[in-house]
């Protein structure tokens, strides 16, 4: 069985080392005493419950699944009590408001102790997970009684909450939803309808679940101009905010799935159940996005998780199988074959999963900072720059990230050979869990239409540029700098490429529309590869400025580098291969018709 251990001392570079998290926080007044010494002490606890609760967790929990029983779903062994403890150490209110409980610390945090949980039982941590995002949308658009209702009971963690979107014949055009609310004399809604792939949406583990619910006003406009959202409880909250009577809110089964088995994924049916109206009428979706962001990067993370478990699996199993010898004669005379980390193909498998997941790392807490200044920075400016940032890297965080995952995973099996695909080993169950990430909070196309058409042509490229500044910045500062000229110079070059292919698309677009659509995958990953490299040339100018500075942990720096010159001479080029994808055209895509898509 595969044990997770929290990389520690790279989750520190990334937030000390690179991001240099304790300047961040002093600039943001909210949370200006904020410093290493607790940012460390956080980190500590959750490695040690994410290590020593959940991980042990991750295999028995998959084999056992959850159980679902005439509208009732039990959680796998020690999924409820290992929740307790989480709410015991405090993980699970770090970010909320001091006045509903909360301990008000920056999000980024949060981020941070997520990867750690979900690395090491990914089913476990969907169930903490979504309530954040339900937190995060009450807050933001709640009434001062929905918040007093609610937040201190969530942020405590005694009730969790969903998210309620899509529904069988919709998927994810939630412009196709049908779920009816209808108004009631006392100013509630009754709510008629059934929602699927409902994480988390019954459980065992919580003494209410509190459901965020996109859904019609009898009048509403058609298509997404028409929805509104609504505070759906299991139970109705009674006049001193205490769990009250139960709600016309009912499982109707759990999903019988490839991965994630300990997660209950729940068709939730609401028979006339009372809801509450979250914001102004058919102005739901809008609202939604405060919740499908946080979703969306929390998605993201589950990349870098699936990177990480796969890659300590490997990795410990590559130097302890032995399988043929070295090309270059016998590494290890003394056994009676050679472990097969020496062998290059094995390698660049594991280097493969390590750039991902440390990039991946990266990336995501990058984007996390970010979400920390669009929420408290001091100034407007600075709120919408941070927004325009998280836009844009959404998007590319959100496909990206989970795609490399998957493959890392892919990975992780390849490196165990047959046993790779054995259940006992822990690998193939990451790339069951992982699977789904492609797919949940918009498709990996669909993340792709949300860059190239809303993020980036919507907006005249505007957005793009504010981050390919970034770069070109970043290359200017560190052209001459010695030892960086073989990351500085492709970065800069693919910069400007970046430029002129979304120009060149745009035009293209003003002829026909589907221009987009053809090219927007390929330019997804095209944005994805050279995001990445960014971090990496980031990464390894961080690193060789911190190798003079401290000549003892020469191995880990050298190592950082080495990643990086990886990444850049063997996993960039995969860039211009999507370059070419899109310069092949869209006409051989729809120049078949229909009827000849035969079998």
């Amino acid at each position: 069985m595969n044990l997770y251990q929290a990389p520690l001392r790279d989750m520190r570079f990334v937030l000390h080392e690179l991001l240099n998290v304790e300047q961040h926080y002093t600039s943001i007044p909210a949370f200006a005493e904020v410093n290493r010494e607790l940012v460390d002490s956080i980190l500590d606890v959750g490695a040690r419950f994410a290590e020593q609760e959940l991980s042990p967790l991750n295999r028995s929990g998959d084999e056992e699944g959850c159980h679902y029983h005439d509208g009732t779903v039990t959680t796998p062994k020690g999924f409820k009590e290992a929740y307790a403890q989480y709410l015991d150490l405090g993980l699970g209110s770090l970010s909320a408001p001091q006045a509903y409980g909360g301990q008000g610390l920056p999000p980024s945090l949060d981020i941070a102790v997520g990867e750690m949980n979900g690395t090491a039982n990914w089913s476990w941590g969907m169930y903490p997970g979504l309530s954040r995002g339900a937190i995060e949308t009450i807050k933001a658009h709640g009434t001062d009684a929905q918040k007093n209702t609610y937040l201190s009971k969530m942020t405590n963690g005694i009730w969790t909450g969903t998210m309620c979107l899509t529904e069988s014949h919709a998927g994810s055009d939630l412009g196709l939803i049908r779920t009816k609310a209808i108004e009631q004399d006392d100013g509630s809604y009754a709510l008629h309808g059934t929602k699927v792939f409902i994480s988390a949406g019954e459980h065992d583990m919580a003494d209410n679940i509190v459901h965020i619910v996109l859904a019609r006003l009898p009048d509403a406009p058609k298509g997404t101009k028409g929805i509104s959202l609504f505070i759906v409880p299991k139970y109705l909250p009674d006049a001193g905010g205490e769990v009250g009577p139960r709600n016309g809110v009912h499982c109707g089964g759990i999903e019988h799935k490839m991965g994630i088995k300990a997660s209950a994924t729940c068709t939730i049916n609401f028979d006339g159940a009372t809801g509450f109206l979250i914001g102004e009428p058919n102005k739901g979706l809008q609202c939604m996005f405060t919740f499908m962001n946080a979703a969306r990067v929390g998605t993201a993370v589950q990349g870098v998780c699936a990177a990480e478990g796969a890659f300590q699996g490997a990795l410990r199993y590559a130097k302890d199988r032995v399988a043929m010898r070295s090309l270059n004669g016998p590494s290890h005379p003394e056994l009676e074959a050679d472990p097969i980390i020496v062998h290059p193909a094995v390698r660049t498998m594991l280097l493969t999963q390590k750039t991902f997941a440390e990039g991946g790392r990266a990336l995501v807490y990058w984007l996390a900072t970010q979400i920390d200044l669009a929420a408290h920075a001091s100034t407007p400016e600075a709120r919408q720059q941070a927004d325009d940032l998280m836009s844009i890297l959404t998007p590319i965080a959100k496909a990206f990230l989970t795609e490399m995952g998957s493959e890392a995973a892919k990975h992780g099996v390849q490196v165990y050979g047959g046993h790779g695909f054995i259940r006992e080993w822990g690998m193939e169950q990451i790339v069951r869990d992982t699977r789904i990430a492609c797919l949940y909070e918009g498709t990996t196309e669909i993340q792709a239409l949300d860059l190239l058409g809303r993020k980036v042509l919507q907006t005249q490229g505007e957005l793009l540029k504010k981050f390919t500044r970034i770069i070109h910045k970043f290359c200017e500062a560190h052209a001459a700098q010695a030892g960086m000229d073989e990351f500085v110079a492709p970065l800069q070059s693919l910069n400007k490429t970046w430029s002129d292919l979304t120009m060149d698309i745009g035009m293209k677009a003003l002829m026909n529309r589907d221009e987009v659509g053809g090219s927007a995958v390929d330019y997804l990953y095209f944005s994805g590869y050279v995001t990445l490299a960014y971090i990496w040339a980031w990464m390894a100018e961080t690193a060789s400025r911190r190798l003079s500075e401290n000549p003892e942990q020469a191995d880990f720096y050298h190592a950082k580098v080495q990643t990086a010159q990886f990444y850049y001479r063997k996993l960039l080029p995969r860039a211009q291969a999507h370059l070419a994808c899109i310069q092949g055209g869209l006409v051989v895509v729809q120049q078949m018709p229909v009827a000849a898509f035969a079998f």
